[in-house]
């Protein structure tokens, strides 16, 4: 019977040859630092939903105006733009987000718009005022009603002349 040369790159007694190249990562390496950049994606991620970003701004409004902005007259907003025990997002004179709520016809408050969780906008939810980034709920006078707010929102002073809704007090 004929015999079978057993190759020297599959024989187990051969001394395993260096790799070629020398800057390359082995598996645990490079395990390693995919983790790690998961985990610093993750990090980034979890910092920008519980941050407010500098503008405060936790998403766009829903079913109760369009954030207005001032007129040129500084109007705020018409009383006949809000409803009677609703709500409307505007901005105020000093340019940051309010709600402008009417419990009763002829009668405006305004609240600030910013959380006092993070810092995110408040937005107008049919007869509630809820917070998009982490589920805090106030009631229509700004009082907590569910969530991680740990303060009211704060009043905003407002007077109405004219059917008009004016920044500051009358």
């Amino acid at each position: 019977m004929p015999q079978i040369q057993e190759s020297p790159a599959l024989s187990t007694d051969a001394p395993a040859a260096a790799h070629a190249c020398g800057g390359c990562l082995d598996r645990r390496q490079v395990l390693q630092r995919a983790g790690l950049v998961t985990m610093g994606v993750a990090a980034a991620g979890v910092l920008a939903a519980c941050s407010s970003g500098g503008s405060g701004d936790g998403g766009s409004g829903g079913g109760g105006g369009g954030g207005s902005t001032p007129a040129a007259d500084g109007a705020l907003a018409q009383v006949s733009d809000i409803p009677v025990g609703g709500a409307i997002s505007a901005t105020g004179a000093d340019g940051k987000p309010i709600l402008l709520v009417q419990p009763e016809a002829g009668t405006v408050v305004a609240l600030s718009a910013v959380c006092t969780h993070q810092g995110c906008t408040v937005v107008v939810d049919g007869d509630e005022l809820s917070c998009p980034c982490h589920g805090s709920v106030f009631d229509l006078t700004g009082t907590n009603v569910s969530g991680p707010a740990p303060e009211p929102l704060p009043p905003v002073e407002v007077h109405v002349a004219d059917g008009a809704v004016l920044p500051g007090k009358a």
